[in-house]
């Protein structure tokens, strides 16, 4: 019996940017296939959102153009995605997607987003590295200027 196939590895570089919070917001990632050295940029936006809900659809994006299981290596500037994708979906998806707030539970924000976000990471392994953003990291600077760019076209 043979052993399942390696699984792909790829590195996923991720940035969100908003014009105001909330205000016209873009997202961007980088997709990189180190064995092949084949890389994808992607970016897009919306007129009226927030950073963190940026921040979740450049992750969400990049993961999409996954067509199989792979290893990825999430490198974000942004705690909240990281964290919660980590670590708070799990707690939020056994409370219905809610958060305890004191005593009571309320429902998460950005709760569409965090669903998609949870079905995709289930599909993959997925790992995070969490970078200090606008500190001279190359990729993370390139996807803050992709989706500043992408924010811009909503102005």
């Amino acid at each position: 019996m043979s052993s399942p196939p390696s699984l792909s590895f790829v590195k996923l570089f991720t940035d969100g940017a908003c014009r105001g919070n909330p205000g016209p917001g873009g997202w961007a990632c980088i997709l990189r296939h180190p064995a092949s050295g084949k890389e994808t940029e992607l970016s897009g936006g919306d007129r009226e959102t927030t950073n963190n809900r940026m921040e979740l659809q450049a992750v969400i994006e990049g993961l999409r153009k996954l067509t199989r299981k792979t290893r990825v290596e999430v490198v974000t500037d942004s705690k909240y995605v990281a964290d919660g994708s980590r670590t708070w979906r799990h707690n939020w998806k056994k409370n219905g997607w809610k958060r305890k707030q004191g005593k009571t539970l309320k429902p998460v924000s950005n709760v569409e987003l965090w669903q998609t976000l949870d079905r995709l990471l289930d599909a993959h392994e997925v790992s995070f590295t969490v970078v200090k953003g606008h500190s001279g990291h190359p990729e993370n600077e390139r996807c803050d200027e992709l989706a500043v760019a992408a924010a811009e076209t909503y102005r």
